[in-house]
């Protein structure tokens, strides 16, 4: 065992692999003194250097072997083998047993030089453990992955038991506001934690006739995650409405909370909604981060010529651009990127938003309040005040916020705002039925980007199949034309989905003379889609079955997302 004569200290390793400085690493164990972190995680959190450079720095130093354990499906066995508490201590997961000698245990690592870990879980095990290197996020995601659910169900029964211990000297209503019990804080906390390492966008939790359901919505879909029995929800409801800052003692209408978690160096922001039902309150908290909302504007799902198209319309220095969907179509994703690639020294951009999705620097963000008669229009108005170069409104939703935007846009001014239609053409419309004169709207509209969210493929178990002549019928395809698409199967990675993540469908439409002309003009929609269409623009069944043809996304999935 040379790794154990040698006993090098991370931070020593990282600077003889001249990823790290000397100076950096004596800032770093400063910031640690008294924190209690580990000197990876200093390094990583104070961006030092990143996860990654730690995994590679340790692989070439010490010869290991990195695992990725992203899909790694664990043996009950091996996972029964060592107390949770004890792996998330030193960030660390075991994953199986040498193939070739049951006595060695293969042990996944953050920091494989930390003896300490080597030595414990080698006593607890009684097994010979060989390190083998991952990231600390992967870890931890694997520990969520294989022990997450256990230690909300042991939380459950902990809370239930202490409940019926205090039963005897406490009442009802006591009973339903004390929150201070621990389990009930390691529940939630546990709940959230899960959500957002299987990339959950919403966590439902529900009153049943006697349990309580939570379910989380993963890339779109909602799956059941946990059943507990019904006695739980006043005290799970509680915590969560003192976390979201509402009002506990508020049963009987609905109500709506925010707040802010960490997870695994994350910040996340959570917007939670109550609303009573029969059987008693749901929330619903709906996940999201500054991170997933940001994206390079690559990562969007464009093609190469709709981006430019994209880029093209962003570069105008005034008039309107529309991004159309209903809820869920990642509308939100798509005007933050635009936003953040426009966000730069010279330019004065405010948004109106309701509410502020995620806080960009650099970017002035309103929040509409109603109580103080703070609407889309008067916050408009008083934006128009404030010398902006580009306003972004989160959505026209009357006749007076459209008009003050039309104007707004003529006057100089980018405008980017959302609103809910099918299609790029059927936006036209729906502003001329809000009331704002054709010859207003043809001036001001600079493209409409009309998408839909489709679900992907998971890459490592998708199978390929020859297309029914039903489906080539749908796809427009000739019916003697030889055509295979991919269809899902499941696997570890994408826990038996056959989906993994979500990229954008999209139909940009780019307002021209003819298109301007045809709206002035008061042209039927028919004459606008044939004028769109020969400036270039795809619908969105077109692109989601080119999409379906090169094995992105499924059948099924372009169907739901271009409905026809």
């Amino acid at each position: 065992m040379a790794l154990r004569r040698e006993r090098m200290r991370l931070g020593d390793l990282l600077i003889k692999q001249k990823v790290l400085t000397e100076e950096d690493l004596q800032k770093a164990l400063a910031k640690q003194r008294g924190s209690g972190k580990k000197i990876g995680e200093v390094l990583v959190d104070e961006g030092f250097i990143t996860e990654d450079m730690i995994v590679r720095a340790l692989q070439m130093q010490l010869g290991l072997k990195v695992v990725q354990l992203t899909g790694v499906n664990i043996p009950k066995e091996v996972r029964n083998l060592v107390n949770v508490d004890l792996l998330k201590k030193y960030v660390a997961v075991p994953f199986e047993l040498d193939p070739y000698n049951a006595n060695i245990l293969h042990l996944a690592m953050s920091d494989p030089m930390d003896m300490a870990a080597i030595d414990d879980i080698s006593i607890v095990t009684n097994l010979q453990v060989e390190p083998y290197i991952a990231s600390n996020r992967d870890i931890l995601a694997a520990i969520d992955r294989c022990y997450g659910a256990s230690e909300t169900m042991n939380a459950a029964k902990r809370f239930t038991q202490e409940r019926a211990l205090l039963r005897g000297n406490m009442t009802e209503d006591e009973d339903e506001t004390d929150v201070s019990d621990a389990p009930i804080v390691q529940l939630v906390r546990s709940l959230l934690e899960q959500a957002i390492r299987q990339r959950a966008s919403d966590i439902h939790i529900e009153a049943l006739e006697n349990n309580v359901r939570v379910r989380y919505r993963i890339d779109g879909a909602l799956f059941e995650k946990m059943v507990y029995d019904n006695s739980l929800l006043p005290a799970i409801s509680t915590r969560i409405k003192i976390m979201g800052g509402m009002d506990i003692s508020e049963k009987r209408k609905p109500q709506d909370g925010r707040m802010t978690v960490m997870v695994d160096r994350q910040e996340y922001d959570i917007r939670i909604s109550s609303i009573p039902t029969v059987h008693g309150e749901k929330l619903v908290m709906r996940i999201s981060s500054k991170l997933s909302l940001t994206k390079n504007k690559k990562e969007l799902g464009l093609a190469p010529d709709e981006l430019a198209r994209f880029d093209h319309m962003l570069s105008n220095p005034y008039g309107i651009i529309f991004v159309t969907g209903p809820t869920g179509s990642g509308k939100s994703t798509t005007l933050y990127t635009a936003l953040t690639e426009l966000n730069k020294e010279a330019v004065n951009i405010v948004t109106v938003e309701d509410p502020v999705e995620a806080d960009i620097e650099g970017i002035n963000q309103i929040q509409v309040n109603t109580k103080v008669d703070l609407t889309f229009a008067s916050a408009l108005r008083s934006i128009l005040r404030q010398d902006p170069d580009i306003i972004m409104i989160g959505e026209i939703r009357d006749p007076e916020t459209a008009s003050i935007a039309v104007q707004a846009s003529i006057t100089g001014h980018l405008v980017v705002s959302t609103l809910h239609t099918n299609n790029a053409v059927g936006t036209l419309n729906r502003m001329a039925d809000m009331g704002v004169e054709r010859y207003l709207i043809a001036d001001s509209v600079v493209g409409v980007i009309a998408q839909r969210l489709v679900r992907k493929l998971c890459p490592h178990c998708r199978e390929k199949r020859p297309a029914t002549a039903e489906e080539k019928h749908l796809m427009k395809l000739p019916e003697d034309q030889e055509t295979e698409i991919y269809v899902p199967v499941g696997c570890d990675l994408c826990n038996h989905t056959g989906y993994f993540g979500r990229t954008g469908v999209f139909e940009i439409m780019e307002v021209n003379d003819e298109i301007r002309k045809l709206i002035a003009e008061n042209g039927t929609t028919e004459e606008l889609i044939i004028a769109a269409r020969n400036s270039g623009m795809r619908t969105l069944r077109e692109n989601g079955i080119k999409d379906v043809l090169d094995g992105v996304t499924s059948f099924e999935e372009m169907i739901k997302a271009s409905y026809e």
